[in-house]
C-alpha cells in the first residue's frame, strides 16, 4: 500500500532535530525524502557520540535517501539545482542569509522550478533581534516560557526530552502539508517560515489563556494542581499516576479505590475549588494512603472505580506494556552494513492501520549518491570523478 505522499519529493537540507524531524514525517507518510549533507561529516547529529551512525542520527532519519555534496562548489551547486528541477519540497534549516550566501536563495530555486515549496526552520525568525543568535532546545525553552513551568527556581536543573526541537519540526511539516494541499488545488507555491521560538511559546496555549483571561499566576504546579494530576509512591516502591481531571465522579472514585472515604469529609477538598486551592495537602494525604500496599494492588482497585491512572513506566517498561506491544509501536529493521535496529512507527492510522508507512533504516553517509546523481541523467564515469570529489573534500 502506497502511502498518501508517494510521488513528493522533498529535499532536505537540514541537521540536528528540527528539519530531520519535519522530513522524517514527511518520510512516514510515503514522500521521497532526500538527505543532502556536507561531505565533511554530514549531519551533525551522525557523530553525536563517535562513529558516523549515532541513535541520536537514527531517531530523526528513518525513511531517507543520502547524497553528500559540498554547496560551495561549483559541481555540488550544479546537482542542487538539478535535484530543485524534479522537486516538490526544499526544506533547510540554516540560520538567516546562509542560502543567499550560497547563492541559492528562494528567487534563485524558483528560477529552476516555480513550483517549488520552500520551508525555512530558524530559532527566532528570518528578522529581529535575535535572528542572527545560535538556538537549541534549552534556549527556546527558556525564552518561551516553558522552561519556567518545569524548573524549581532554588535547585534549577533541566530535565526530560527535546520540546522545542520537536514542536519545530512538527511544526514544519504541518506548514509544509497544507502549502502542498493548497498547490495541489491550483494556489501559489509557498514559502513557508518555522522557528523555534514561535513553535515553542504556542506548545502550551493553556498557561497563557489562564494568564491573559483569567489572571491566574503560572508556575510549576499551575497546570497539575488545575488539573488534580497526581504522582504517587506506592509500598513497594514504584510509582503510579491518577488525575482526576474535573468529574466528580473521579472523586468520588479515588476515595473509595484508595480506601480513605474521609478525604470528602475535609473541609479542604469537599469542592473542587478547594482541592485546587490545597494541592499539596491533597497530595500528602493521597501518598499516605498508597503508601502501605504495592502499586498492582492499586491499580485493579483504581481500575474497578473507572478513575484515570497509569503506572509511571521506566522507558523499559514502557516497551513491555500489553497496551504498547498491542499498539505495535516498535518495528525492527535491518541496515545492509550497520545491522538491525529498532525504530518508532508513525502515530498516524490511515483507515485503522499504519502498515503503509514505509520502514527504511536511516541512511549511512551518501549512501543513496551513485542512485540519485543516476536518476538525475549522471553518466557512469560522471559519477566516479563526483565521488573522488566528494572523498577530497572529507
Amino acid at each position: 500500500m502506497a502511502g498518501p505522499l508517494e510521488g513528493i519529493r522533498i529535499l532536505e537540507l537540514t541537521t540536528m532535530i528540527t528539519g530531520p524531524l519535519g522530513g522524517q514525517l514527511l518520510g512516514d507518510l510515503g514522500a521521497d525524502i532526500i538527505k543532502v549533507e556536507n561531505p565533511k561529516g554530514g549531519d551533525m547529529f551522525r557523530s553525536f557520540r563517535g562513529g558516523l551512525y549515532s541513535a541520536h542520527f537514527g531517531a530523526y532519519n528513518r525513511n531517507k535517501r543520502s547524497i553528500a555534496l559540498d554547496l560551495r562548489s561549483d559541481t555540488g551547486r550544479e546537482v542542487l539545482l538539478k535535484l530543485v528541477e524534479k522537486a516538490d519540497v526544499l526544506l533547510e534549516n540554516f540560520r538567516p542569509g546562509v542560502m543567499e550566501r550560497l547563492n541559492l536563495g528562494l528567487d534563485t530555486l524558483r528560477e529552476v522550478n516555480p513550483r517549488l515549496i520552500y520551508c525555512s526552520i530558524t530559532g527566532f525568525g528570518e528578522d529581529g533581534p535575535y535572528k542572527d543568535r545560535p538556538a537549541y532546545d534549552a534556549v527556546a525553552q527558556s525564552l518561551s516560557g516553558v522552561a519556567s513551568m518545569f524548573l524549581d527556581p532554588d535547585g534549577p536543573q533541566f530535565a526530560g526530552p527535546t520540546i522545542s526541537d520537536n514542536m519545530t519540526g512538527i511544526n514544519a511539516c504541518y506548514g509544509i502539508l497544507g502549502a502542498l494541499f493548497e498547490r495541489e488545488r491550483g494556489g501559489p507555491p509557498r514559502r513557508v517560515d518555522v522557528n523555534m521560538l514561535e513553535s515553542t511559546v504556542t506548545f502550551m496555549p493553556d498557561p497563557w489563556a489562564n494568564m491573559l483571561q483569567a489572571d491566574i499566576p503560572q508556575h510549576p504546579l499551575a497546570r497539575v494542581m488545575a488539573s488534580q494530576s497526581y504522582a504517587l509512591k506506592c509500598g513497594d516502591g514504584k510509582l503510579m499516576a491518577v488525575h482526576l481531571s474535573s468529574p466528580e465522579k473521579f472523586w468520588q472514585g479515588v476515595q473509595n479505590a484508595l480506601e480513605r472515604p474521609d478525604l470528602g469529609q475535609d473541609d479542604r477538598f469537599a469542592t473542587r475549588h478547594g482541592r485546587i486551592e490545597n494541592y499539596l495537602g491533597l497530595q500528602e494525604e493521597l501518598m499516605k494512603a498508597v503508601a502501605g500496599k504495592p502499586r498492582l494492588y492499586w491499580m485493579e482497585r483504581l481500575e474497578a472505580e473507572d478513575v484515570p491512572f497509569a503506572p509511571i513506566h521506566t522507558m523499559p517498561e514502557v516497551m513491555d506494556d500489553p497496551q504498547i506491544r498491542h499498539l505495535d509501536i516498535f518495528f525492527k529493521t535491518t541496515h545492509p552494513t550497520e545491522g538491525e535496529l529498532t525504530l518508532l512507527r508513525r502515530p498516524v492510522r490511515f483507515d485503522g492501520s499504519h502498515d503503509d508507512q514505509p520502514l527504511a533504516p536511516p541512511p549511512t553517509m551518501n549512501e543513496h549518491g551513485d542512485e540519485i546523481l543516476a536518476e538525475l541523467g549522471y553518466s557512469t564515469q560522471e559519477i566516479k570523478t563526483m565521488k573522488v570529489a566528494i572523498e577530497t573534500v572529507k
